[in-house]
């Protein structure tokens, strides 16, 4: 079997309400979904969901490679991206790539990825994430009540803004997972997507800790800034998580041998080869990790044979536009199907293609006051 060609493509996420994070809010909730569709010589294509920067240059290290090569493959995109750099969006496209081999090896071998990967359970538990800064109290509670419907007990709010907006709206969803759960205490975290310094992190999260118990922080302060992540850790009771924008494994490096994280993230764009290398350097550290994505399909299957995974986010509780995904959300859990690959169906006649992909606005830019800010900020400034 020879891999033969690649298509990207393009739907959208329709959230029908605003969403976003502490950077900015899409105040239609439509959000782009690209994907790379990669074809071989024996009929099977391959989905991937993420960018398609650069694409033809990545293209040219798979192009009549044998798709089940998948790890030797990956290294050999890395290797494609050398002189420029595999950071940014083009971590994302070879992520894609990557993601669609796996699901064609799956389907060549008849089997789910999960069980092919070497998974025994396909429920992989979950925890809430609605990107919920723009929602009102009220809009905020009916969102997390759903949720609570299909069993999650634990949740993220997106926040940083504002110390007592925060506080309100935890306590909010606390209590309707609360209710849920008959009076079992929820999960609750919170994620700053970058917007403090490091003493304005200490801060914020010990003032919420006087009346609330979180979790995890996440991305308190900027990426790669292993000394603040670490001095945030050591100021607060919560854990530290972080790591799902790091664009390749030589960048949690400095991070894991500061002791910056108590939780290591990978996004779903960045692809399944690259989760499973970070998951083993995690294990190694003693460390759980956790997929995050609006759509982490792939991520799920690898983390069935993850022996320190600890949950992944569940964004939207209905997949983009034209996708059909063999799982359900169950008792708090994503539970994986039988479908041979990802288990991810295509429907081009109901894929709607967005207005635009430019990078602007949203969450895509960070404010000029982030990490700046003296008093509480407006949600959408």
């Amino acid at each position: 079997m020879r891999i033969t060609g690649y298509r990207t493509l393009s739907t959208v996420q329709e959230w029908g309400r605003p969403v976003g994070d502490a950077n900015g809010v899409f105040a239609d909730g439509t959000v782009p979904v690209p994907m790379i569709l990669v074809t071989t010589d024996a009929g099977l294509t391959g989905v991937g969901l993420g960018p398609g920067t650069d694409a033809e240059t990545v293209f040219a290290a798979l192009d009549g490679e044998d798709p089940r090569a998948v790890t030797a493959l990956y290294d050999r995109m890395l290797r494609q991206t050398f002189k420029a750099g595999h950071t940014g969006a083009v971590f994302g496209t070879i992520g894609a790539f990557d993601t669609a081999l796996w699901d064609i090896k799956a389907q060549a071998a008849g089997e789910p990825l999960w069980r092919l990967l070497g998974g025994r359970d396909r429920r992989v538990p979950a925890y809430a994430s609605g990107l919920d800064i723009g929602l009102t109290d009220t809009e905020l509670v009916a969102v997390y009540e759903e949720y609570a419907a299909h069993g999650l007990r634990a949740a993220k709010l997106k926040g940083g803004l504002d110390l007592e907006r925060d506080r309100r709206r935890l306590t909010l969803v606390r209590d309707v997972l609360t209710d849920a759960a008959r009076g079992t205490p929820p999960a609750l975290m919170l994620d700053a997507n970058e917007s403090w310094s490091r003493k304005q992190a200490v801060r914020h999260v010990c003032a919420l800790e006087r009346t609330l118990d979180l979790t995890w922080v996440e991305e308190p302060v900027r990426r790669w800034d292993a000394e603040g992540l670490a001095a945030v850790g050591r100021g607060i009771r919560a854990s530290v998580a972080g790591g799902e924008n790091l664009s390749g494994l030589e960048q949690f490096r400095p991070l894991l041998a500061a002791g910056a994280l108590d939780v290591v993230q990978t996004s779903a764009v960045w692809g399944i080869t690259h989760f499973l290398r970070v998951a083993v350097l995690a294990h190694a550290h003693d460390l759980p990790v956790s997929c995050i994505g609006s759509t982490p399909v792939g991520l799920l299957h690898a983390a069935t044979t993850t022996p320190n995974h600890l949950a992944a986010e569940l964004q939207h509780l209905r997949p983009p536009l034209g996708l059909h995904l063999d799982l359900r959300i169950e008792n708090g859990a994503f539970i994986l199907g039988d479908t041979p690959g990802l288990g991810i169906r295509l429907d081009e006649k109901t894929i709607r293609t967005p207005a635009s992909l430019a990078v602007g606005g949203g969450t895509n830019v960070r404010p000029e006051s982030a990490g700046l800010r003296l008093l509480p900020a407006a949600v959408t400034e």
